[in-house]
């Protein structure tokens, strides 16, 4: 497994623990100056890593076009997420992971649309968006952490 995988996963592992140490309640829950929660900064994590990783490289992502649309860059929560949707977040926290290391060691991203994020850094390969998936998801899980003292 690459650094990079390396860091990913340590990085969902945290957002795991996250997931299985708050009830639904919590992850649900907005606190008082935020506009998001525990759970959608989790699936958002996901849904950025398939459009930077998958959509800029020209294939289908891992997950359904509602599921981006719904934690994309942008949105925010618009209800309560289900038991049922937390076990999907959960179960695509590893299986998109999984999924993306094994498509990189098979060389299927040929190519790439280049993209400049809000953060300003330019993205011209898959390389270069697995490295910034990771420093997003790290700016993420500490959102969470903030999150999480107020649920």
């Amino acid at each position: 497994m690459s650094s990079v995988f390396k860091v990913q996963k340590t990085i969902r592992e945290i957002l795991l623990k996250i997931l299985d140490n708050h009830s639904l309640e919590q992850l649900n829950k907005i606190p008082a100056g935020y506009s998001n929660n525990l759970i959608w900064n989790v699936a958002h994590c996901i849904s950025s890593q398939q459009v930077l990783v998958y959509k800029l490289s020209g294939l289908p992502t891992l997950v359904s076009d509602e599921f981006i649309d719904k934690y994309k860059k942008g949105t925010k929560p618009e209800g309560d997420v289900s038991q049922s949707e937390l076990d999907e977040i959960r179960t695509l926290l590893f299986s998109t992971l999984d999924k993306t290391e094994k498509d990189v060691n098979e060389g299927i991203f040929q190519n790439y649309t280049t993209y400049l994020t809000s953060m300003g850094f330019e993205l011209t390969n898959v390389q270069d968006a697995l490295d910034f998936v990771n420093y997003h998801e790290g700016i993420h899980t500490g959102i969470i952490m903030s999150i999480r003292k107020f649920v």
